[in-house]
């Protein structure tokens, strides 16, 4: 429960500025309402020294600037994970196409596909998720569903022998998982591949999975027995790749920390901002501002 996030980290740019405005009145010095800049700096000097000028005091200008930079940071929202915070599924589908043409099944890479699919379910964080096959041909495994454990024992016993076709037409996979995905809000497709059979047809289809608002991950996998890998035009494919035996930033992704990042709400409701409390303390460098004087 220590860890601190900021909610809104741009107001972190306002600091720079603050700065600058410090840097600049230090170097001005004390102002004498105006009179420093008519008066000769040696006349200035001594009129000061008489108690002729009474300019703004130099703490003054230093209490504003460090009530402003307390606001600022208040502005930030400073913010720690709520110990009562409700557990909430994210509102949109993930859809898993794994590779299951012969340069997979036949060779090392396809326990890495079912490690990585594996790895998927756990980072849904509640989301609902679904699973198709493709090699020749796409087929449904599962429509997206809030129990992914299900899904576990069909990862386990996929092998050489599961697709009834050969062949690798990822097109077919993309096409199948718009259907279905039509008409889901906020959904991701990770596609577990080495990248054979990339085409323009494919490209084609991550046109219109993007242009249906489909965020497509794609995790990349090595070691193929034979057929035509293209990894670099799988990379190229997604909008977001990663190996599948290192898929970290495809996980944050589809994340429960990214899906708050991506609604504000959410966040709301599962972290405590101390932003108000902070900024809450900014009036207290301007009590002294209010001190009588004698």
């Amino acid at each position: 429960m220590s860890e601190l996030v900021l909610l809104r980290p741009w107001w972190l740019a306002v600091l720079p500025l603050l700065l600058v405005l410090a840097l600049w009145q230090w170097r001005r010095g004390p102002a004498g309402g105006g009179w420093e800049r008519v008066m000769p700096p040696t006349m200035f000097a001594a009129m000061r020294a008489l108690g002729h000028l009474q300019g703004r005091a130099p703490r003054q200008g230093v209490a504003l600037l460090a009530s402003a930079a307390l606001l600022c940071l208040g502005l930030c929202g400073p913010a720690v994970p709520r110990a009562d915070a409700p557990l909430l599924a994210g509102s949109g589908a993930v859809l898993i196409a794994l590779d299951m043409s012969p340069s997979v099944t036949e060779s090392p890479a396809l326990t890495d596909a079912q490690a990585a699919a594996a790895t998927l379910l756990t980072a849904a964080s509640g989301r609902p998720v679904g699973m198709l096959l493709y090699s020749g041909e796409a087929y449904e495994v599962a429509a997206p569903t809030a129990d992914p454990a299900t899904l576990e024992s069909q990862i386990a016993v996929l092998g050489a022998d599961t697709m009834p076709g050969s062949g690798s037409r990822p097109a077919s996979a993309l096409a199948l998982a718009r259907q279905m995905l039509q008409g889901v809000g906020d959904a991701d497709l990770v596609l577990v591949s080495d990248g054979g059979g990339v085409d323009e047809a494919t490209r084609a289809e991550a046109e219109r999975l993007a242009a249906d608002g489909v965020r497509l991950s794609a995790l990349t996998l090595t070691g193929p027995a034979g057929g035509t890998a293209d990894a670099a035009g799988l990379e190229a494919l997604a909008s977001l790749a990663a190996p599948a035996r290192a898929p970290g930033p495809v996980l944050r992704r589809l994340s429960r920390q990214a899906t708050l990042e991506r609604d504000s709400a959410l966040a709301a409701l599962a972290f405590l901002d101390l932003g108000p409390y902070l900024a809450g303390l900014a009036g207290l460098p301007l009590l002294g501002l209010f001190r009588r004087r004698g």
